[in-house]
């Protein structure tokens, strides 16, 4: 873990160090990537969507406990896509590659609308916010993501007052 963010580190402090044909060609990969992940996402096409995430991944969703493995985010997601509808807009900013390793700094909304699956007192709600996706080149050639980490903007609501 300490070795992870080490590297995480230096690729970060060194930018963009791969050529600028190899950030373009990396770009492409994972903005091809995230236009499947938004219509998987919509179609609740959870096995296709878990096909672009490293066997070791993390995805950390908001006010949530990290999903760690692939199989944490496939057994999470096969139940979230059965809450309601999940329509996102992802937007590529900038991407950073060294080698094996590329860091995505990008936008997101995201429209969730809840449907009669949804846990009690779930509602629709709309999100928007900033993301980080640390992107690894696979032995099998693929890109897949290592670590997803959305970042809201929302302001969070004050909790309720109490009764008095």
């Amino acid at each position: 873990m300490r070795a992870s963010l080490l590297l995480l580190s230096l690729l970060l402090a060194t930018r963009a160090s791969g050529s600028p044909e190899d950030v373009d060609r990396v770009r492409a990969t994972i903005e091809r990537h995230n236009l499947n992940a938004i219509r998987w996402y919509a179609a609740g096409d959870v096995d296709s969507l878990v096909s672009i995430f490293a066997e070791d991944a993390w995805q950390m969703p908001p006010n949530s406990p990290a999903l760690v493995g692939r199989e944490a985010i496939r057994a999470y997601w096969r139940q979230a896509v059965k809450w309601g509808k999940w329509d996102f807009t992802l937007q590529v900013q900038k991407v950073d590659v060294s080698g094996p390793l590329a860091i995505e700094h990008g936008k997101y909304i995201l429209k969730f609308t809840a449907g009669p699956a949804a846990p009690p007192g779930m509602p629709s709600f709309e999100d928007r916010g900033n993301y980080l996706a640390h992107w690894r080149r696979e032995v099998d050639g693929q890109w897949r993501i290592v670590a997803d980490a959305p970042v809201s903007e929302v302001p969070m609501q004050p909790p309720p007052s109490p009764a008095r």
